[in-house]
């Protein structure tokens, strides 16, 4: 087991301290089933942001109702297993995402059979023009990057205190508020630049980070269980020490 996994006393959860030490393997079973939600949260998401829904004064992208949820999964990743599997998860869902785009796109541009009347329909719903696929996959990355980033920082600096309920809330809230609020920043002028006016688009990026943030913050009682959950299940609460928050280093788990 590596150094940065330290075994602590979870009052807060309900893990109990004096647990005896055991290891444990390198990939779990909880963590890769939070890794395939991860991953269908996000190309869900994905498949249905070209939906745009109004809310009173705002207009959002149907995605707001799932992507947040990944942040979510982020969130529980990095407070459970630390950043390295946070980082192993999130490249994870960059690859299957755009493996998926590459299927869609393949599949529209088979020639249909003489029963396939759906053409134009499925390629005004999947056929994302790439402008858009790239904005898409760069805020994806660094807006996840900068959370679980802020997240594992947050604890290192929290202390004796990392373990109460207060503690994580603040940690979750601020994390995705900083991710969110990156992966705006990066998506909206990258895919609407030159097509809508600044002001539209830094009032969708303050729009969007601050729903998906609130989103976050309603949800947290469901967050903290989950969390309070996996601590007694695998027995760990990972403090990153030492180790390497480059983005590119996917052996270090």
């Amino acid at each position: 087991m590596k150094d940065s996994e330290k075994k602590c006393a979870f009052s807060a959860d309900g893990v109990h301290a004096g647990m005896p030490p055991r290891i444990k393997p390198v990939l779990t079973v909880s963590y890769m089933v939070l890794s395939v939600l991860f991953v269908v949260c996000l190309i869900v998401a994905n498949l249905i942001e070209i939906k745009t829904v109004d809310l009173g004064w705002f207009t959002i992208t149907a995605g707001v109702i799932v992507f947040p949820v990944s942040y979510i999964i982020n969130d529980c990743v990095v407070e459970v297993y630390g950043f390295g599997k946070a980082r192993l998860m999130i490249w994870l869902g960059f690859a299957m995402s755009l493996l998926v785009a590459l299927f869609l796109n393949v599949a529209i541009w088979l020639p249909g059979g003489s029963d396939w009347h759906g053409q134009q329909a499925m390629e005004e719903v999947y056929g994302s023009v790439p402008r858009i696929m790239a904005a898409s996959f760069a805020a994806f990355i660094c807006g996840s990057m900068v959370n679980a980033y802020v997240m594992s920082r947050m604890k290192r600096a929290a202390g004796d205190s990392m373990n109460n309920h207060g503690s994580f809330s603040l940690r979750a809230i601020v994390s995705t508020l900083f991710g969110e609020g990156v992966d705006s920043m990066v998506f909206f002028p990258v895919a609407f630049g030159g097509v809508f006016g600044w002001d539209t688009i830094i009032s969708l990026i303050l729009t969007q980070a601050l729903l998906k943030t609130a989103y976050e913050a309603l949800i947290l009682p469901v967050t903290i269980v989950v969390v309070g959950r996996l601590k007694r299940i695998e027995g760990l609460d990972t403090v990153d020490e030492g180790i390497s928050y480059k983005w590119w280093r996917l052996r270090e788990v």
